[in-house]
């Protein structure tokens, strides 16, 4: 592990920007149970959420930051917008419907929720996208759920993909597109990092390395997850779920624990297919 707080709890998304390794996912929490939920996290340390427009929950999430009267320049807001927004113009007014809901007027970071490749439009998004990085609207950019064959059309129209939220876990470890990603320098954000109702909570990969440092099974996989350099992205109401899920760094796994949990892999796809699955 590093020796500072701030290599440690955070990545360089790019430069000059660093995006925390835990944030707090959102979905599919609404209205006042998304506000309280995000208040309740900040005040608990998490300075990095995670929201989406097709989640409906933007004005909650919003509403829940002002609510925990943190300084906006304190927080790392990442949201994501619909295919129906793919073109130049049409990205510029996503933002623009995005930070009004939120209640801000900058995005830390703004993603392509999927690539819907055949509309065919994502590359033109991308463009727009670093349109508002390069004008300082927008700190940074990325793209959600694209496979390394939608990466490559991006890369080849001459742009560097700074991140990819794909949903990863133990048994969902995608290690093609990992791949992928680290040859070509992408950061991984992993959505549904503790699996849904997730069965390897329970192997003994995952309770033995508890057991020994007196963790609960999810600080476990999270820590696998930020101990390979990817950002984790849970979902919790609940706050001592939260403090928990927040609380991983304060120990380190050893390369057979990881390695452990790195064969609990069971070659299944992603739960969706976004060659075929958007909104």
């Amino acid at each position: 592990m590093n020796g500072t707080t701030e290599e440690t709890t955070t990545a360089e998304l790019t430069p000059g920007v660093r995006i925390p390794l835990i944030g707090l996912g959102t979905w599919p929490l609404t209205g006042e149970q998304a506000a309280a939920a995000v208040s309740q996290a900040i005040a608990s340390g998490y300075r990095h959420i995670d929201t989406a427009e097709n989640y409906a929950n933007e004005a909650a999430v919003g509403e829940g930051i002002r609510r925990s009267g943190i300084e906006r320049g304190q927080l790392f807001l990442a949201t994501k917008f619909n295919t129906g927004w793919h073109s130049r113009t049409g990205v510029r007014h996503a933002f623009d419907e995005a930070v009004r809901r939120l209640g801000t007027d900058y995005l830390d970071l703004f993603l392509v929720h999927w690539p819907n490749p055949a509309q065919g439009r994502f590359v033109e998004a991308c463009h727009g996208l670093q349109e508002l990085v390069d004008e300082g609207s927008l700190r940074a950019w990325g793209v959600s759920n694209f496979k390394p064959a939608h990466l490559r059309l991006v890369q080849d129209a001459g742009l560097d993909v700074p991140l990819n939220q794909v949903h990863i876990d133990p048994e969902h470890g995608q290690p093609g597109q990992l791949a992928y990603h680290r040859e070509h320098g992408i950061l991984t954000a992993a959505y549904s990092p503790l699996g849904r109702n997730g069965s390897f909570l329970g192997h003994p990969a995952v309770i033995g390395p508890a057991t020994d440092l007196g963790k609960t099974p999810a600080q476990i996989v999270l820590r696998w997850h930020v101990q390979h350099g990817r950002v984790a992205i849970p979902k919790s109401a609940n706050r001592q779920r939260q403090c928990e899920n927040l609380d991983v760094f304060g120990f380190a796994l050893t390369q057979a624990q990881l390695d452990a949990i790195d064969a609990l892999e069971t070659g299944a796809p992603p739960r969706l297919d976004s060659d075929t699955y958007f909104h």
